[in-house]
């Protein structure tokens, strides 16, 4: 095992993937490809996506030949750096539900509800211990502003059929978990923490168990009807999955497809009883709030507060998919991620902060997620999950297991595969300096937003995220 990383000067490990290796350190890449090959159906990336749909795959058709091929090791991108958020978010609900009805969207929320629930039932059959503490997803609003949006979500989320969502004032909000100026907060049983490197690293012991061949530092760098290139050989199949999120502007042909926008976070040390007492969070609730810059949170099994948020949110030419940094994050972004902690919890201004790392994630022109397969190519995806792919993927790959054995005559169609995201075509990113520009001027409205609304006593969420929000098409 390895684990690499650089310090800030105070203690804090910069980058060296994400906290979540620390104790275990990253693994040993398994072998690349050996030449070139044939197999059944081909993975590209390998992880959440790419390994539940393997899972999958060759639970429902033993006998399928199916190859991962991985860039680095399974989990070295999103699926081992994210908040270990399993919640029912889906990207693009609202906008299904415009394109093909409300009932379409009420049944596309009801299969994230389950989702949930699958991932941790699943786990549990196959032994992967990853963490998982039931405890819902707790949202909080600090301003007139928020709260009103708040009150807004929460009305929304029980019109799409999330029926056991409830609503509470300052006082309920703090009996969960003690959050400084919280003035109210929505909370859903459909959600659990997790530890997302333990839930990734498990998947693939799994799927290999289970017979998957997976290739790890391996790059592929074209993707094409029956064929996924790498520079060890090629490997031909009826079905090749694009599986790869936020590295997907890194393929030939791919780089305005989906954008790859940063996503950073940090976590403390292990707090003292004393602080834990003061915060409460007793549940193992995920923490978010009703920013439009937003942020995310948990308490980890180990008694630490991993939190993230929007730090540089894009870099030039979607650099991000083709020059990962291993996680490095700018001192700025630590700095702001460090201040949204003390302003929550007062009682971590003495703390350390142990790590803080990045990640890319995935964001279609329309932030839609999505799920394909093109019968007349074999080609298929998943993903533009935009930050809410952990519970998602599994969603995604289930959808790609129905896909396929629909097209192979084994099945008809599922619930699953008439599902409203399901083959949704989405258009290209504009061209630079076009998409630099407008993240970053979205983003700097969004905070200046934030920022107006903290002070503002009106209810009424500020024109400029208003504003920002129509230019970004969300």
């Amino acid at each position: 095992m390895s684990s690499t990383g650089s310090g800030t000067g105070n203690g804090t490990v910069n980058g060296g993937i994400s906290f979540w290796y620390a104790d275990r350190g990253t693994p040993l890449a398994r072998e690349p490809l050996p030449g070139d090959a044939s197999t059944d159906v081909v993975i590209v990336g390998g992880g959440y996506t790419g390994l539940w749909t393997a899972y999958y795959l060759k639970k429902a058709v033993p006998f399928l030949n199916i190859t991962v091929l991985e860039a680095r090791f399974c989990g070295y991108g999103a699926s081992g750096r994210n908040g270990g958020w399993l919640y029912n978010g889906i990207a693009g609900r609202d906008r299904y539900a415009k394109l093909h009805g409300h009932d379409a969207a009420v049944r596309l929320q009801q299969a994230m509800n389950d989702t949930v629930a699958e991932v941790v039932k699943t786990a549990a059959e196959e032994s992967i211990e990853a963490d998982i503490q039931q405890g819902g997803v707790l949202e909080v609003a600090h301003t007139p502003a928020q709260l009103q949006r708040l009150k807004d979500f929460h009305s929304v989320e029980i019109a799409f059929g999330e029926t056991d969502r409830t609503l509470h004032g300052a006082r309920e909000t703090a009996e969960r978990i003690r959050v400084t100026g919280a003035v109210g907060s929505t909370w859903t049983p459909h959600g659990a923490r997790l530890h997302p490197a333990k839930l990734v690293q498990g998947l693939a012991e799994t799927v290999e168990a289970l017979g998957v061949t997976l290739h790890e530092s391996t790059p592929v760098t074209e993707i094409r009807p029956k064929h996924a290139v790498t520079p060890y050989g090629t490997v031909r199949a009826p079905y090749i999955l694009r599986c790869t999120e936020g590295y997907t502007a890194g393929l030939k042909g791919a780089r305005r497809s989906w954008l790859p926008m940063n996503s950073s976070m940090i976590a403390t040390e292990p707090l003292p009883d004393a602080v834990w007492d003061t915060i409460g969070w007793e549940g193992g609730e995920t923490l978010g709030d009703m920013a439009h810059a937003y942020m995310y949170a948990q308490r980890t099994a180990d008694g630490r507060i991993a939190l993230g948020g929007r730090g540089v949110p894009y870099r030039y030419g979607s650099r991000a998919a083709r020059a990962d940094r291993a996680g490095r994050t700018e001192p700025a972004t630590i700095d702001a991620l460090r201040e949204i902690l003390v302003r929550f919890f007062p009682a971590t201004a003495g703390v350390r902060i142990d790590h803080a790392w990045s990640g890319v994630l995935g964001v279609p022109r329309d932030w839609c997620a999505t799920v394909t397969l093109d019968r007349s190519t074999g080609l298929g995806w998943a993903g533009g999950y935009v930050g809410s792919g952990v519970a998602t993927a599994n969603l995604a790959a289930r959808t790609l297991r129905d896909l396929i054995q629909q097209d192979s005559g084994q099945s008809g169609p599922t619930d699953l595969t008439t599902l409203p995201w399901v083959n949704h075509k989405v258009r290209n990113w504009e061209p630079e300096p076009l998409r630099w520009l407008g993240v970053h001027g979205m983003y700097r409205a969004y905070r200046a937003a934030d920022s107006r609304e903290l002070t503002a006593r009106s209810t009424a969420t500020d024109r400029i995220a208003t504003i920002a929000d129509r230019i970004a098409g969300r």
